[in-house]
């Protein structure tokens, strides 16, 4: 599809010129002689670019500049007024991201006016007479720049419309958003609390949404995904020649996220030898990447989440101490699923739109004996797994309304029978603290995958919904604390 550029001019022979090059090149043109012309054409259609001349008769490209930026009615004053009492001074902050962006031309006596036309939103500025190499080459960064903008709009929109599903309807909820929020506008260190799967991740980009810092970057690290090794490489980055096969310098996370959000997920299963280096970047905002001696120095706001128990984690040496103390300055626990029934309704019917609409199949519901089934399952894997429990039956159910059946959820198998605690070493876990026996539990319900397939971890992995190395780091840490148990 070819790109449409209005040219507005009031020399005919420029319009020629310009009109005859850039439809060689390719791009469709529209053609304007004076400023009144090219507002209506820009009423009834849209290009991907405008040559806007500064110097016209009747209406100047200042004052063009004035109606796509909204000020119709003062237009002229728009114009003339200096910068310094303009409300849009920075440049390219007047003229709307909905209206095509505008190179505008002008003669060499009047780069002031050039300059002063970007700041009222213009993208480039080019001298007369027009060097028609240059000409090009700037129209195709813009329109290179302009499709970077979309792009990035359209990904901004996806990731927010993927994580937006945050539900207040219960007081509960609506007070724990509450909370978020208040914490957002600070810059303190957040840690989150919670079982797998309460949306921990959520809720650091919820504060990351609402937070000063929003129009930067938000960089998830995995800390339970990567070996010590990959971690840190992955956290610092390292310098050419720190290894084999580091053929070039490479920028790790942390300094990806600078001015932005950090969220540090599983951080309880961070390796201890990463954990001092950690501890440094917190203190002191700087490290050095791998292989290097240079000290990168970066401004972040550090937001860690955890389904381990830090707090005997420490007692037990497996956590730093003074890093617990960095991290715990605000934390956040989120409930888990079974202990809020009131929002699996919302949450599911949430779900539900969200999934009918992906895979084309609109006018499905959810029965009422489907959500008293989903009501009275406890969710082991809360959120999580109830999303993943409503795209199951979309993708199942033949018709358009969703029954019990179709969710799938354990009844009278041994899953089932493990979240309600008829097995004896689950009753024993009932009696203990609320996270040791969360621990419990999680070990039992590993130890009885592994038992159903045979030591296969991987299988057992695909059959608890984990990740492989996820499972893998599970299990060495409990051969490590049994070990430390039989001393």
């Amino acid at each position: 599809m070819r790109k449409t550029i209005l040219v507005v001019d009031d020399d005919p022979d420029i319009i020629l010129m310009l009109t005859d090059r850039l439809e060689a090149l390719g791009y469709a043109t529209l053609a304007a002689r004076d400023g009144q012309r090219a507002l209506e054409l820009l009423e009834s259609v849209e290009p991907g670019l405008v040559l806007l001349d500064l110097q016209m008769p009747r209406m100047t490209g200042l004052e063009i500049l004035g109606h796509l930026a909204g000020q119709e009615e003062a237009a002229p004053a728009f114009a003339e007024a200096s910068l310094a009492q303009r409300p849009h001074g920075a440049a390219g902050d007047a003229v709307p991201a909905g209206h095509p962006p505008v190179i505008v031309m002008t003669a060499h006596g009047t780069i002031q006016a050039a300059v002063d036309a970007m700041k009222c939103g213009a993208a480039d500025f080019l001298t007369k007479p027009l060097d028609m190499d240059h000409l090009i080459l700037v129209i195709q960064k813009v329109l290179e720049r302009e499709g970077l903008k979309r792009h990035v709009a359209v990904l901004r929109e996806e990731v927010e419309s993927r994580y937006g599903t945050i539900v207040a309807d219960t007081p509960a909820m609506a007070a724990l958003i509450v909370e978020i929020k208040r914490v957002a506008v600070s810059d303190a260190t957040v840690l989150l609390l919670g079982e797998s799967g309460t949306g921990k991740e959520l809720f650091a980009r919820s504060i990351h949404q609402w937070s000063k810092r929003a129009d930067q970057p938000f960089v998830v690290i995995n800390c339970v995904a990567l070996t010590g090794t990959l971690l840190e490489n992955e956290l610092f980055g390292h310098e050419k020649g720190a290894f084999t096969g580091a053929t070039t310098q490479q920028k790790g996370k942390v300094e990806i996220a600078d001015e932005g959000t950090l969220f540090l997920d599983e951080i309880g299963d961070m390796a201890p030898d990463l954990q001092a280096k950690l501890l440094r970047l917190l203190q002191d905002r700087e490290f050095h990447r791998v292989g290097g001696t240079c000290v990168v120095r970066v401004n972040i706001r550090v937001i860690a989440a955890t389904n381990r128990d830090l707090s005997t984690a420490v007692k037990n040496g497996a956590f730093r101490e003074d890093l617990f103390h960095r991290l715990n300055v605000i934390s956040v626990s989120i409930p888990p699923l079974r202990e809020r029934p009131d929002e699996i309704p919302p949450l599911a019917e949430l779900f539900l739109r969200r999934y009918t609409k992906e895979m084309g199949k609109s006018g499905m519901q959810l029965t009422a004996s489907a959500l008293r089934t989903m009501c009275a399952y406890p969710w082991p894997g809360n959120v999580r797994e109830l999303e993943n429990a409503v795209a199951r039956a979309v993708v199942l159910a033949p018709c358009r309304e969703i029954g019990p059946e179709h969710l799938r959820l354990p009844r009278d198998d041994e899953s089932m029978s493990q979240v309600l605690g008829d097995e004896p070493q689950v009753r024993e876990a009932s009696a203990l603290p609320y996270h040791q026996a969360m621990e419990r539990y999680r070990h039992f319900l590993i130890e009885q995958a592994l038992k159903r397939t045979h030591g296969n971890q991987t299988k057992a992995a695909e059959a608890l919904g984990l990740q492989r190395s996820y499972l893998a780091r599970v299990l060495k840490q409990k051969q490590a604390e049994d070990r430390k148990d039989a001393k």
